[in-house]
């Protein structure tokens, strides 16, 4: 009886390790600098899907116009740019080879867009002066927001768009929401994004379907979610409570801040992961250029694996030792 119960609460205590890993992993990450050669000043990364062919553009919009591509390191860079657009910004992409963005005209009216199978398709809901497209997953519902300010800076409101089909998310956020943007959706259609409150505070949120949760870093005075995958880690960035910006994860409700090492303090965004746990985002570096990075999780998943064979195998032998 000693020996069963022994063994019944070594299983317990193992699941419970495990589990404890897997909420906290990853603590760390292996860090790599991207930075395109079509402007060494100014690149972003701001998706990656699992087979790590990740989505984002380069220029600042001044001195060279924003160009969109996708890469699959080291560095091999494919152009993605809106046929006749002043500019491209390419930002959600998927596992199943789609990605969208948005681009401005030559009249300097901003589109949401997709692409596939080198198809552009502009998407924009009707009636509306001002798009972006911020997300997309395997399903096809992409997700972004509007506004009827020409500009873009007013009246921005969440949404989820599947075929032409349009769906506001803003009378899902608490009274007196402002600005608001949908960033993120991941296979079973949760959605984050981040909203102003009456007061201008900046909050992230979680869609599930029929509700809205509220998330917000611990102490900070600001949070932003701008990208989750299918198994419901989040990432962004957040401002603490002495003014500085940081990257972060939150799978759980476990918050963790998670900066570049290279770049300036305050400087670090993070804008899309995949079910790998890679992150990707961009930060400020000491010359003050914007670079790209890809952040890998260490250890790797399967040193977790392997860490669970081994206390599997340590449990082996002490149920030996129990027989005798």
């Amino acid at each position: 009886m000693l020996g069963s119960f022994l063994r019944a609460l070594l299983v317990v205590m193992l699941c419970v390790a495990l589990a404890s890993l897997a909420l906290a992993a990853p603590a760390s990450y292996n860090f790599q600098t991207v930075i395109s050669p079509g402007d060494p000043a100014f690149t972003q990364l701001l998706g990656i899907n699992n087979s790590s062919t990740i989505a984002g553009y380069f220029g600042d919009g001044t001195v060279v116009a924003n160009n969109g591509f996708t890469l699959v390191l080291p560095n091999t860079y494919t152009p993605e740019n809106f046929p006749g657009a002043a500019q491209t910004q390419v930002i959600g992409i998927n596992n199943t080879g789609w990605n969208d963005g948005f681009y401005v005209d030559a009249g300097a009216t901003t589109h949401g867009f997709s692409f596939s199978g080198g198809s552009f398709t502009t998407m924009d809901a009707p009636g509306t002066a001002f798009n972006q497209l911020l997300g997309v997953n395997d399903g096809l519902t992409a997700v972004g927001y509007s506004s009827l300010d020409p500009a873009g800076a007013t009246l921005q409101r969440s949404y989820m768009v599947s075929g032409t089909t349009f769906t506001y998310l803003d009378g899902f956020l608490p009274v007196g929401t402002q600005n608001n943007q949908a960033v993120g959706i991941n296979n079973a259609g949760l959605v984050v994004g981040f909203y102003a409150d009456s007061t201008g505070v900046l909050h992230g949120y979680l869609f599930n379907g029929s509700s809205a949760m509220t998330l917000d870093f611990l102490g900070g005075q600001g949070t932003q979610a701008f990208g989750i995958n299918n198994k419901g880690e989040i990432v962004g960035d957040y401002t603490d409570s002495m003014g500085v910006m940081h990257g972060f994860t939150y799978q759980g409700g476990v918050w963790t801040t998670v900066d570049d090492p290279l770049g300036v303090p305050g400087s670090t965004v993070i804008n899309g992961l995949n079910d790998l746990g890679q992150i990707v985002g961009f930060y400020v570096d000491a010359n003050g250029n914007t670079d790209g990075f890809v952040g890998t999780p260490t250890p790797e998943p399967g040193s977790l694996v392997l860490m669970g064979s081994g206390l599997l195998a340590g449990l082996g032998v002490l149920r030996r030792k129990l027989k005798r």
